[in-house]
């Protein structure tokens, strides 16, 4: 499902695409009812009709739902629309630690910063009997504030 400005779903307005991954489609969407922009995932139809993959989707936003920390992404919603599940996460500003590494400016101070953040929201998790599986930096998130942020449980 390819969405466009100004298109809907459910109540959430599309205001721009911000990025694709093997798991879906990520939208920048504005949440009427609370007045705020959001970011929304939306798993392919394609993918959809896949059991294994609708079951590790519907997975990643129930275990982050229950999660509530701050070096981990929130989820407000969960939905489907037209067959397609979808997760409503809170709008990130920033970029993946794998594009800051990249960048070539991450001093020791940073990464220790960086590292001690990541194990803070891991043990959140764990605290929860939730194991994140997939830890990369490209799961892992810089805001222009500088938290760090886990994705995609």
């Amino acid at each position: 499902m390819s969405l466009t400005a100004g298109s809907r779903l459910g109540p959430y307005e599309i205001l721009a695409p911000l990025g694709a991954g093997a798991m879906g489609e990520v939208y920048r969407a504005r949440d009427p009812r609370l007045n705020r922009e959001v970011a929304i995932k939306v798993l392919p139809a394609s993918f959809s009709a896949d059991p294994d993959r609708l079951r590790r989707f519907e997975q990643e936003a129930k275990a982050a739902g229950v999660l509530s920390h701050p070096n981990i992404t929130s989820v407000y919603d969960i939905g489907t629309h037209e067959n397609a599940p979808y997760v409503v996460q809170e709008l990130l500003e920033g970029q993946t630690l794998r594009a800051e590494l990249a960048g070539g400016r991450f001093s020791p101070r940073k990464a220790i910063d960086c590292a001690l953040q990541i194990t803070q929201g891991l043990a959140a998790a764990h605290d929860k009997g939730i194991v994140h599986r997939d830890l990369k930096p490209e799961n892992l998130f810089v805001t222009k504030e500088g938290r760090v942020k886990i994705l995609d449980f």
